[in-house]
């Protein structure tokens, strides 16, 4: 029997065994950040012991509340209040805190621990994938709840903090939500004074709550992080605030209870063993024993359990009769939870004819909308450029006037919208993407490596994706991005060659379990012969011969709208009695899932091979070899029309039959 510090509440025992677990666990890991978890464990006491909706015995349950700690740094804590509540987090797991193979990392990562909703750390993204979260919601329940059969209804609470605030993707994803009017999410700000530098007023000075208020929030203040009936009201007072967003600004003192409480010197490091027993004994606790959890602590944690368990039974039973009623709804919920496609929904994809070239951005907005019907759960738009991505359902609904509507307008905030897709694609039901010009996939990039990370199902649609864009100058013509994005490991790039590339890309999309990115073109390319060539099979391996030779002296490896220069160099060479073989390369990731037998079979060893893509030639190597070589761009491009800038810049068949006859002289030579 373990027995309870004496003269302790229930509420404040449960509270400081959290705040202590999570200390000790920092501690034996001599790493982690254990200043938030003392300040804020009465905030995590209230959402997971009483307010909150959710079962430690069935993570997944789709009508669950979901919680997003967005200051990813206090792991500690969501890791001990897991461990409290009964989900498959164990004493043993705390004990491992930091350590190779455990399931409790230093920062949260979805996948890695049961109970983390989106994976955090970098700061302000949690944040932004809750909007994600709470859009998922609103839209769901929008399409699915029917009178008496509310199926989708459940709040969206964050926990951050001042760094999560400063950031610039919390401005963008904040204003986005009040826009929206998300009233099921709400936010738990630590208002602590303290920054990793010092106080706070060392670099943020603003009235946050007015901030919030200017963003069509519901904003509150709690001058006390201990106050249990204060918080809990402004809880309550939030979830009753239906029509916008909620913001509580909570007073905590950061490192509460420990002799380095209020200062910077409690945020990022072990309290080591002298300051650890000082704050146990601050709190009445033996001071000489580590991951103490008395008995009465953990019963009236876990009673977490027969809550969740009565709360899923209740819904369960809701969604048997709600079956009933509307069973081609209810096939729909259930299927897309399970986040797989109707049966037979490719068959819709468009097949185009040879011939009539087709700007490959063109083909990726037909290939949605054909689609649009046989996957209800593909949901998404741009940043402020439906018009020019083509990533716009017609007819459909705007998301902001009608819930059920299944186009968003995320305004110019790629950054949040992609964080966001993150949090739609976590939330589960929905296949979303979100879609802007390609170059500014730079604001997006950590959005998207979050997403690669958690092997989340969002999908990012670029276009304008060359200097082939052509006008618009160097400022939006992209060079290093192609590279960029594939070095991110387990994020399926797609840089299709014509229109029916871009269908089978989009099955692709579909069918991948992880993250994929579009490169599309502005301009029109010409279109594949689709009755001559496998194109789903080709670029389902990633590469694949579009054009043959019977013993080819030299392979072109071609991408986008670089693919068809290649094939008019085979034909010119082929004129001179030279043989060629063009591969187009839509994918190298796919690629490099493929058996060392087919890519040999597909780039030939001996053979000279010339790559050529518009952008970055870093990388291309590893395809090309020593005795290979590239036409790509070391260089910015140029503001003219796109056809003259890549005839300019060495993307044109003549261009590409000069360097491939150097390539075939050096090899003689």
């Amino acid at each position: 029997m373990t027995t309870s510090p004496a003269s302790l509440s229930l509420d404040q025992l449960s509270i400081d065994t959290l705040r202590l677990l999570a200390v000790d666990a920092v501690e034996k890991a001599k790493s982690g950040h254990p200043g938030a978890p003392l300040g804020c464990a009465p905030i995590a006491y209230l959402l997971y012991h009483k307010l909150m909706k959710h079962n430690p015995t069935h993570f997944k349950w789709a009508d669950r509340d979901r919680f997003v700690l967005s200051n990813g740094h206090a792991s500690a804590l969501l890791y001990s209040t897991l461990f409290l509540c009964g989900y498959k987090v164990t004493l043993d797991d705390l004990k491992q805190f930091r350590q190779w193979h455990s399931i409790t990392p230093g920062h949260p990562e979805t996948g890695e621990t049961e109970g983390v909703e989106v994976t955090t750390g970098p700061l302000g993204q949690g944040f932004a994938m809750a909007v994600g979260l709470a859009i998922a919601e609103k839209h769901l329940a929008a399409v699915y709840n029917k009178p008496g059969f509310d199926i989708v209804d459940h709040h969206t609470y964050v926990l951050c903090g001042d760094g999560d605030l400063m950031e610039g993707i919390s401005h963008e994803a904040a204003s986005l939500a009040g826009t929206l009017g998300l009233g099921k999410l709400i936010v738990l700000y630590d208002d602590n004074l303290i920054s990793l530098d010092g106080p706070t007023e060392l670099s943020f000075t603003e009235d946050v709550l007015k901030r919030f208020d200017a963003y069509h929030w519901h904003t509150q203040r709690v001058s006390d992080g201990n106050d249990l009936d204060a918080i809990e009201a402004a809880i309550e007072a939030a979830k009753a605030e239906t029509g916008r967003p909620s913001m509580i600004a909570v007073r905590t003192v950061i490192g509460y209870g420990s002799p380095k409480a209020g200062t910077k010197n409690v945020h990022g490091e072990a309290l080591g063993a002298a300051d650890t027993a000082a704050t146990k004994k601050f709190f009445g606790f033996p001071e000489d024993q580590s991951f103490y959890v008395p008995d009465d602590a953990l019963k009236n944690w876990r009673t977490a359990i027969d809550r969740g368990n009565a709360a899923e039974a209740e819904w369960n039973t809701i969604f048997a009769a709600y079956a009933k009623e509307n069973p081609e709804l209810a096939e729909q919920f259930e299927r897309t939870q399970k986040n797989q496609r109707k049966a037979g929904w490719e068959k819709a994809i468009p097949t185009y004819p040879a011939g009539k070239p087709v700007a490959t951005r063109n083909a990726g907005g037909a290939i949605m909308n054909a689609i649009a019907e046989v996957v209800p759960e593909l949901f998404g738009g741009a940043a402020d450029l439906t018009s020019s991505t083509k990533t716009i359902f017609k007819p459909g609904a705007n998301f902001h006037e009608d819930p059920a509507g299944r186009n968003i307008f995320f305004g110019v905030r790629e950054f949040a919208m992609c964080a966001a897709v993150n949090g739609m694609a976590a939330h589960g039901g929905l296949v979303p993407f979100g879609s802007t010009f390609f170059t500014f996939s730079d604001y997006c990039k950590p959005a998207m490596r979050l997403a690669a990370l958690s092997h989340s199902h969002s999908i990012f649609v670029f276009t304008h994706d060359s200097i082939g864009l052509g006008e618009d100058g160097p400022t939006h013509q992209p060079i290093e991005h192609l590279m960029m994005l594939r070095a991110v490991p387990h994020f399926t790039d797609f840089r299709p060659a014509d229109a029916n590339e871009t269908a089978a890309c989009w099955r692709l999309a579909l069918e991948r379990p992880g993250p994929s990115f579009f490169a599309l073109s502005r301009q029109d390319l010409p279109t594949i012969d689709a009755t001559k060539v496998d194109v789903y099979g080709g670029v389902s391996k990633g590469a694949y011969v579009l054009e043959n030779a019977a013993s080819p002296q030299i392979v072109f490896i071609g991408t986008g709208s670089e693919v068809a220069p290649c094939v008019e160099a085979k034909k010119m060479l082929e004129s001179e009695g030279i043989s060629a073989r063009v591969v187009s390369m839509p994918s190298w990731e796919i690629f490099e899932e493929q058996s060392e037998a087919y890519k040999a079979s597909v780039l030939p060893t001996g053979v000279p091979k010339l790559a050529v893509e518009a952008g970055s030639p870093l990388g291309w190597w590893k395809y090309v070899g020593s005795d290979g070589d590239v036409i790509g761009l070391d260089r910015f491009g140029a503001s003219a029309p796109g056809p003259i800038v890549l005839e300019r810049l060495g993307f044109s068949a003549p261009s590409v039959v000069e360097k491939a006859k150097a390539l075939l002289n050096r090899k003689r030579n």
